[in-house]
């Protein structure tokens, strides 16, 4: 851990008005312990300097603090009130890190991910996900089903922000996220490489527990509240839904995912 300089002792994180919308006070801040230790897990960690609340002193403290002086990185105890105006409308349990951003990637990398696979494909397609805490589950719900990558159009559907990086507890550094320009020209470009794309409606031709979700596969999961989009549906090999009871009409999107993509890890017998 490298010490302060006389320079940096009068520096302090700049405060932010109470009210503020994290997501859109300085996009480079991350915070949690999840989310700051995957980023110190990469092989060039793009934490600059991290923020710690005073007088915290446990496992999960010394933990980050072994991380970061593995790295040589700045770092400062502050009073969390400090934290608080900084990104005061989110849970940071404490610790706040300065970070180059994590950028998405593109459909040139999709498909070069796509060529390097030794195993069928398996992916998840989001169209139009808004909500940072259902994309940041769904990341986490992904990796943890072993998907290849995500996907996601650039309009209209959120990045990978601030609550997306917390959510997804740590899954948004590991898991290739691809935000691409033309959704629906992506997905022809699957169906030419032989992969069977499985949309979701509530309106659907048949159960997701009854369809083939073997082989090179990308489910296809639409947006909070209406779904996927028409000319989505229309790329889609097979439409399925998820047979419910009671009065619910539908699924949080975090949780349908969990749902699709756990059937699809059964039968593909991972």
């Amino acid at each position: 851990m490298s010490n302060r300089s006389s320079k940096d002792k009068n520096h302090q994180p700049t405060k932010r008005r109470q009210g503020s919308n994290p997501e859109r006070v300085q996009p480079d801040l991350i915070f949690g312990f999840h989310a700051i230790q995957a980023a110190l897990e990469r092989p060039e960690s793009r934490v600059i300097e991290v923020w710690l609340a005073q007088g915290r002193q446990d496992a999960r403290m010394a933990a980050l603090l072994e991380a970061v002086e593995t790295h040589k990185i700045l770092v400062q105890h502050v009073e969390r009130q400090i934290l608080d105006e900084m990104l005061p409308d989110a849970q940071h349990q404490g610790v706040i890190a300065r970070s180059r951003p994590l950028v998405a990637g593109d459909e040139v990398q999709l498909f070069q991910l796509l060529d390097g696979l030794a195993s069928p494909p398996f992916l998840l397609i989001l169209d139009g996900v808004q909500d940072p805490h259902n994309l940041g589950a769904c990341l986490r719900t992904a990796e943890a089903a072993g998907v290849h990558a995500v996907i996601a159009p650039k309009d209209r559907a959120t990045g990978l922000t601030h609550t997306v990086l917390k959510v997804s507890s740590g899954a948004a550094e590991r898991l290739p996220f691809i935000q691409v320009t033309n959704l629906a020209r992506v997905l022809r470009e699957l169906q030419d490489r032989g992969i069977w794309l499985v949309g979701t409606s509530g309106d659907s031709e048949g159960s997701v527990f009854s369809a083939n979700l073997t082989g090179p596969l990308a489910i296809v999961l639409g947006a909070e509240g209406r779904g996927i989009r028409r000319l989505t549906r229309e790329h889609c090999d097979h439409v399925v839904d998820i047979p419910m009871q009671g009065g619910a009409e539908s699924l949080n999107v975090s949780v349908a995912a969990g749902v699709c993509l756990f059937e699809a890890v059964r039968q593909r017998g991972l």
